[in-house]
């Protein structure tokens, strides 16, 4: 079938990953250590940031997973945080930093906006918060582009499961088939696979190479700038 429609991962997709994601990770570890520098590296390796290089592993939980997954893991760590407690103050977190830190992929808006002239009907599936999505793409203009966001609190479930893909191919009026998953980590085409999607992207602007995305997706590209051409 043809494409009719994209489903966007954010965090490496829209939004360079490292750039954004970086900073945020140490507010936060420096947030829930209470000032007790060891603990806040503690939780960035656990998370999979490198903080001396400025990078998060792919498929890490920083990379690849949502704020309970995360919450979950640092509550392990942080004796002095339960897990809601961890899970509401992070998600708050994120969405505050988030619109402060957020760095656009080159040529983010003219990118959307040109699919968008094309006819097609874009969506966004995130492993960050709804909330967190629209304060952290606010800034970039492409927000009324979007036919559908979903977060990880959205009901669809999380990655890689396919209920966010399939979420917006009911919202969209169309099948999944007719939709193309783009994403920088592996659980984003994953989480295409097991929709059905018609056509899986991987993308370099997030926490993977070429090496850890080839086997699952139909392309690999520097960017989504490169949508257009490929379509």
């Amino acid at each position: 079938m043809p494409i009719h429609g994209i489903v966007f991962d954010k965090d490496g997709t829209l939004l360079d990953f490292n750039a954004t994601w970086v900073p945020i990770n140490r507010v936060a570890a420096r947030l829930v250590s209470g000032g007790d520098n060891n603990l806040a590296a503690e939780l960035l390796r656990a998370g999979g940031q490198d903080d001396e290089a400025g990078v998060v592993a792919s498929g890490s939980l920083f990379a690849a997973s949502n704020t309970h997954e995360i919450a979950a893991k640092w509550a392990e760590l942080a004796p002095n945080h339960g897990f809601d407690d961890l899970v509401g103050m992070m998600d708050d977190l994120f969405q505050r930093e988030g619109a402060r830190h957020a760095v656009p992929v080159g040529n983010l808006e003219p990118t959307i906006k040109g699919l968008k002239l094309r006819g097609l009907k874009l969506g966004i599936a995130t492993s960050d918060s709804r909330d967190g999505a629209e304060a952290t793409l606010a800034p970039f203009g492409i927000l009324e582009c979007f036919d559908f966001i979903a977060g990880y609190d959205s009901g669809f479930g999380a990655k890689p499961g396919p209920g966010m893909v399939h979420g917006f191919a009911e919202a969209a009026g169309l099948a999944p088939p007719e939709i193309l998953v783009v994403g920088d980590n592996r659980h984003d085409l994953e989480m295409g696979q097991s929709a059905g999607a018609g056509m899986l992207v991987g993308v370099l602007t997030g926490t993977s190479g070429h090496q850890h995305l080839s086997d699952l997706a139909d392309h690999v590209i520097d960017n989504i700038s490169e949508l257009e051409t490929l379509l």
